[in-house]
């Protein structure tokens, strides 16, 4: 069997024997279906496995507690942590009174630079990172198919986001308890919750959080379609992401803005109001899927026709 006939079988309908998917589409669905979560849950083994993954975990659970140290430091003789308001890190006023808003801090720091760095990472290695390692072309050579790999790997990008998203507060949750009062949460709009309702809003908040980076794990995902070396993919990945957030704050560029996939990223306080407000989380989430849909299609059109060497 010659190599074109060995990688041409991975083809865009996930088909990999010879006949195409219409010839057994009965028969092997369940099979097919096992394999498809077999090949996600070994990818994100993979890439929870993965020194460099772990790093970046580890950087985040640190980013609470640094927080959360300064903090009690400068307010451990009375002083105040800053100025009010209810956006970003403003909610560091609120430590002090109730450590639970060290998770809202703490999502707010992370989320410009940290956390969409680290799914940039990830996702800008997912497919290069094979290539460069010279691993991509088994891997199509075991009956994946080349649409259900890709699928499996931004599958796998998205999880890691959600947990590298959890970490964050967990870690945070777990500082504020040690270091801070727990107690009721007084919301932006100045009214009480208790303390479940706060935890909830806190869970709500950070599967918002983890979802604002759907569309960039999918452009991560379209670039590592189309290099050969993680690095210069996870390099690209970052360097888009920066060249964005510097067009978000540029004024004279105020029309594009909110097409943008980070513009609506801190909409997430918008969870603390009573009640919810939810025009901007509702705008966020549909620019997320926007761009998952267009840099999702583009790398599935990439990779479904880019000649495998490596």
């Amino acid at each position: 069997m010659s190599q074109a006939e060995v990688i041409g079988t991975g083809g865009a309908d996930g088909s990999d024997r010879p006949g195409g998917a219409g010839a057994a589409a009965g028969s092997d669905a369940g099979p097919r279906a096992l394999w498809t979560l077999g090949l996600f849950r070994s990818e994100l083994f993979t890439t929870l496995r993965r020194w460099r993954t772990l790093a970046l975990l580890a950087v985040l659970a640190a980013v609470p507690v640094l927080i959360g140290i300064a903090v009690k430091i400068e307010t451990g003789d009375g002083g105040s942590s800053g100025g009010g308001g209810g956006e970003g890190p403003a909610f560091i006023t609120q430590i002090t009174n109730n450590g639970l808003f060290l998770v809202f801090a703490a999502l707010a720091a992370t989320l410009p630079v940290f956390l969409p760095m680290a799914v940039g990472v990830v996702a800008g290695d997912a497919i290069a990172g094979e290539a460069n390692a010279g691993t991509l072309r088994y891997l199509l050579v075991a009956p994946a198919g080349r649409t259900r790999l890709l699928l499996a790997k931004y599958a796998t990008v998205l999880t890691f986001t959600l947990v590298a998203t959890l970490v964050v507060a967990a870690s945070a949750l777990a500082v504020g308890a040690v270091l801070f009062p727990l107690g009721d949460v007084t919301t932006i709009s100045g009214t009480t919750i208790s303390f479940g309702d706060g935890l909830l809003r806190a869970a709500l908040i950070a599967v918002v959080v983890a979802a604002s980076l759907a569309g960039l794990a999918a452009l991560g995902l379209f670039v590592s379609t189309l290099t050969g070396s993680g690095i210069a993919a996870m390099a690209t990945t970052v360097g888009l992401l920066i060249t964005v957030q510097i067009l978000d704050t540029i004024p004279q560029l105020d029309a594009i803005h909110p097409y943008l996939f980070p513009h609506y990223w801190l909409s997430f306080s918008d969870l603390l109001r009573e009640p919810l407000y939810w025009d901007d989380v509702q705008k966020n989430l549909g620019l997320q899927a926007l761009y998952a849909a267009v840099f999702g299609s583009a790398a599935w059109a990439r990779f479904t026709s880019k000649d495998i060497t490596a």
